[in-house]
């Protein structure tokens, strides 16, 4: 069963803050991660993480700069900011809100659980 990618979508950024949240990391290292936690059922468009990068840094969220490969590409490392951080833990309290009223509005008896 793969997840539904119309309910992970509007998670984009609290996705990226959350893997930052552990440490400065790039694209695809980010991308594999959520990959592995997902058993493989979710990954985001190349498209999709770097307009995230381009959004959240303008918004003050993350910042980015150049890694000091010795070989192989360069590649462009993400850091979260203390915005960054404030941000995610209002996405996070977002997030729990609303799933707990989706969860009491697709219960048949309101009840939470299996």
């Amino acid at each position: 069963m793969s997840i539904a990618s119309d309910m992970i979508r509007g998670h984009t950024d609290t996705i990226i803050l959350a893997q930052l949240m552990r440490g400065d990391s790039y694209g695809y290292k980010i991308n594999r991660a959520i990959e592995m936690k997902t058993g493989g059922q979710y990954e985001l468009k190349e498209a999709t993480l770097y307009t995230a990068f381009r959004r959240l840094e303008q918004m003050g969220c993350i910042t980015s700069y150049w890694g000091d490969e010795n070989t192989g590409a360069r590649r462009r490392y993400y850091s979260i900011t203390e915005l960054g951080v404030e941000n995610y833990y209002r996405m996070l309290a977002d997030w729990e809100q609303s799933r707990q009223i989706i969860e009491e509005l697709i219960r048949p008896d309101g009840t939470v659980g299996n």
